[in-house]
């Protein structure tokens, strides 16, 4: 076979695996999109900070309890440096390059720690993960993964953020709806 020959079918392969990945992000997106149809908005005033700002990386956002299944809908699928910043009235990710995130304390149920999420595995506990519904009336929770920068800040920020959990205040009251994973 002439070399010219095979440049192009490896060309042509390279460019039909790159318009596959793409076909599936974009796929993906709109699945996604279908559990999360919005995301709250960082308000004007989002209440006194309680932590400084500190430097760490967004990994992702996943449904929350499958650590592979990826949100893509609204940047959430988007790694990216940022400055995650604890407010009296929820978390805030300024993120570079992608849609800053908010998560009001309403919304956060859970707070904790992994060794890895979808996008980035760092070893034992090394990622704080935030578990929150965006948007009620879907009733999907995310695990929000952060890779902070500094060890000796993450400590910090569980415990501000896991202070923002809100206590039940009725023990009789439902769950918040959650998708069912297959």
């Amino acid at each position: 076979m002439p070399v010219w020959l095979s440049v192009t079918l490896l060309a042509a392969l390279a460019v039909l695996g790159l318009w596959g990945m793409r076909h599936g992000w974009r796929s993906r997106e709109r699945r996604t999109a279908a559990l999360v149809p919005s995301l709250p908005v960082l308000p004007d005033a989002p209440g006194a900070p309680v932590t400084d700002a500190i430097e760490a990386v967004y990994v992702s956002s996943t449904r929350a309890g499958d650590w592979l299944d990826r949100v893509v809908a609204h940047d959430l699928g988007v790694r990216s440096p940022a400055r995650v910043r604890v407010h009296a009235d929820g978390v805030a990710v300024t993120r570079t390059g992608a849609r800053d995130l908010w998560v009001p304390a309403a919304a956060l149920t859970a707070v904790g720690t992994t060794s890895g999420q979808a996008g980035k595995f760092v070893g034992r506990d090394g990622l704080v993960v935030l578990t929150w519904v965006p948007d009620p009336t879907t009733g999907t929770a995310l695990d929000t993964a952060l890779h902070v920068r500094h060890d000796a800040e993450r400590g910090t920020l569980l415990d501000a953020a896991r202070a923002l959990v809100a206590a039940p205040t009725d023990t009789d009251a439902a769950p918040p709806a959650r998708e069912e994973q297959a």
